[in-house]
């Protein structure tokens, strides 16, 4: 497989400030991976389910602590599915939409 492309995952922590109000930060990080269209199965399925997949991004699964957002590109996907394909490898299936491309 080619992992030459990179992706950053995108971590939400929650934090409270001075006034007790509480604070979405974000921390990403980059990692790589191989880039890949979902099958269209995966497209029209989805689809019905009310998504809209756009990509799969495998990684090495010790890369991925479960981020829900995808930065590629310089666009923001959210992850809605994770399978792991191989002992070493964990796919990630993206979607573009509201809530993620802050």
């Amino acid at each position: 497989m080619d992992r030459s492309n990179v992706i950053n995952l995108v971590a939400t922590t929650y934090t409270r400030d001075e006034r007790g109000v509480r604070r979405a930060v974000e921390s990403s990080r980059q990692v790589f991976c191989d880039v890949s269209s979902v099958t269209a199965s995966e497209f029209f399925d989805g689809g019905r389910a009310g998504l809209n997949p756009e990509y799969r991004f495998t990684v090495f699964y010790a890369d991925y602590a479960g981020e829900q957002i995808v930065e590629y590109q310089g666009r923001r996907y959210g992850v809605y599915r994770t399978y792991q394909a191989k002992t070493d490898e964990l796919e990630l299936y993206v979607e573009r939409k509201g809530g993620t491309n802050g």
